[in-house]
């Protein structure tokens, strides 16, 4: 894609059409025009060849529908990826047309950052976390220098495809989110697998679970479903919050019109001191709309590409996109402010309060879970951290002391200090991926390895917060605990690469296994979250 600069653009033609909403709009300072002709499939989920053909043949109507003066278009943007390949290709063919007929400037844009930038837009937050629930794509993102940075990020399916799984179990209509959030409404709560490992979710053993609650009351089902889903997404961004200091939320993907997620979000923000921006709902599901106005911004900055080199990228990841049109702002990781109470903070999950050589960590209640859920996730992390940390440190991994424990408290001793995050450099990786690696080699998985939890003293590094963590010598647990790692580092700092060979070189060190944990983690980057 060439790049340069160039005059601000008159109307921009947006066309989006990633999977089944075919959907095409114009821009200029604001919103002219735009129209939508979703695929309907006859049953069951999203075909793509025949999704395909339903924009192939409804592409001339759709965009006839916005497209009424063509001598005032002064460039074309299209859907690039991720998405389904056949869709893809047939947006792509159609755009690339225009764009030749009309001697204009093509544009292809990324569909994860166009919702992230449409909702910038409508809200007008400036630097938020956001939360991006669509059908295909479950991702909590940051922008850092220059690039959107993946948090966290499911790491199978997306929501709004776990919602039509179970619709279609029960017969409930295509979108299933609409049909389930109002069964939700009359429904109690039911014990359902919470999946969260660090800063990623996972939502198939979920689906499963609930798919095999036959003989309760599909509103109880549905009800906690949601429930579930929602409060795994929804302490997702809370660390992403606690980790970065930011302070606004943005809610977008289709998944976002939910009325119970919004209010779980505005809850949590509530209690952080953050505010929740959530765009109006035209712009929320997948829309011709965010195309144009993001191919809009991207023209101004010189971004557009050759007609006849125009190509799809059905794995196209938001973390992939070089955002030039957001040069000079240095937004991403702040300091997050003294506390009030100098000996307390507040972390994702606990409250921290440091008394001499005594920490005690409380966890707290979280108004935004199901009562049941959150005493059973905070009974259950408490114990389990507990016993944890103590394998650990017989193991000769550095943690912290315990001295007691209570239903919902540790206390423990205070490891004195840098954060690996406030410290970041080649040595201090080094020594992080040896402790790591012992750690590892004692079938002990983190669950949470964040740079907020690793603390440097005396040339050790001290791992700290075990509350996700569990006994496993799988390759994959240990391959997502390293990715955890990964994106944060990524996320947080242009110094990536250097950092993480470093912390490799650490971990070979101490790990027999590390090449094919590392060798994982590479496979678990580099799947394909459009499923």
């Amino acid at each position: 894609m060439n790049r340069r600069e160039t005059p601000a653009p008159g109307q921009v033609l947006g066309i989006e059409g990633t999977a089944w909403n075919l959907s095409a709009a114009l821009f200029e300072e604001d919103l002219v025009a735009l129209y939508s002709k979703p695929y309907q499939p006859p049953q069951g989920g999203i075909h793509p060849r025949e999704a395909a053909q339903h924009h192939a043949s409804e592409m001339k109507n759709v965009i006839g529908r916005v497209l009424t003066d063509p001598s005032r278009i002064s460039g074309v943007a299209f859907s690039m990826g991720p998405g389904l390949g056949p869709c893809l290709r047939t947006v792509a063919t159609a755009a690339r047309a225009l764009a030749i007929s009309l001697d204009v400037p093509l544009v292809g844009v990324n569909h994860c950052v166009a919702h992230v930038e449409i909702g910038r837009f409508a809200t007008g937050c400036h630097d938020p976390v956001v939360l991006y629930a669509s059908g295909a794509n479950t991702q909590v993102i940051g922008y850092l220098n220059g690039r959107y940075r993946i948090f966290g990020e499911t790491l199978d399916i997306g929501l709004g495809n776990a919602l039509d799984k179970f619709a279609r179990s029960r017969g409930l209509p295509h979108p299933g989110g609409p049909a389930i959030e109002a069964l939700a409404v009359r429904g109690s709560y039911l014990d359902l697998p919470y999946t969260v490992k660090g800063m990623d979710l996972a939502f198939s053993g979920l689906v499963s679970a609930a798919r095999e609650q036959q003989g309760a009351p599909i509103e109880d089902v549905c009800f906690s479903l949601q429930e579930t889903a929602f409060a795994m997404c929804v302490e997702v961004t809370e660390r992403a919050l606690a980790h970065s200091g930011k302070d606004e939320v943005l809610l977008v993907g289709g998944v976002g019109v939910n009325r119970r997620l919004q209010e779980m979000l505005s809850i949590m923000c509530a209690e952080r001191g953050a505010t929740l921006h959530v765009p109006p709902p035209k712009y929320m599901g997948d829309n011709g709309a965010m195309i144009a106005y993001t191919g809009r911004i991207m023209l101004r900055a010189g971004c557009a590409m050759d007609p006849g080199e125009a190509r799809v990228n059905p794995g196209f990841r938001s973390d992939q996109v070089d955002v030039t049109w957001r040069d000079g702002l240095r937004e991403g990781v702040k300091r997050q402010g003294a506390s009030a109470d100098p000996a307390t903070a507040r972390g994702a999950e606990a409250v921290v309060t440091i008394d001499g050589e005594r920490v005690e960590k409380r966890r707290v209640r979280k108004r935004y879970r199901q009562d049941t859920l959150d005493l059973r996730l905070i009974g259950e992390r408490t114990r389990a951290e507990a016993r944890l940390i103590s394998m650990a440190r017989r193991a000769g991994v550095p943690t912290p002391v315990i001295s007691d424990v209570t239903p919902d408290t540790l206390v423990m001793e205070n490891v004195r200090g840098e954060l690996l995050k406030e410290t970041l450099c080649d040595d201090n990786l080094r020594l992080a991926g040896e402790t790591v690696g012992r750690l590892h080699s004692a079938g002990i998985v983190h669950g949470d390895l964040t740079t907020s939890n690793m603390i440097m003293r005396d040339a050790q590094c001290v791992l700290i917060d075990f509350g996700l963590s569990m006994v496993s010598g799988e390759i994959e647990a240990r391959g997502v605990d390293l990715h955890v790692l990964f994106q944060t580092l990524e996320s947080t700092t242009d110094a990536y690469p250097a950092l993480r060979r470093a912390f490799c070189e650490g971990y070979r060190s101490a790990f027999s296994g590390a090449d094919e944990v590392l060798a994982r983690e590479h496979e678990i980057g580099q799947r394909g979250r459009y499923l």
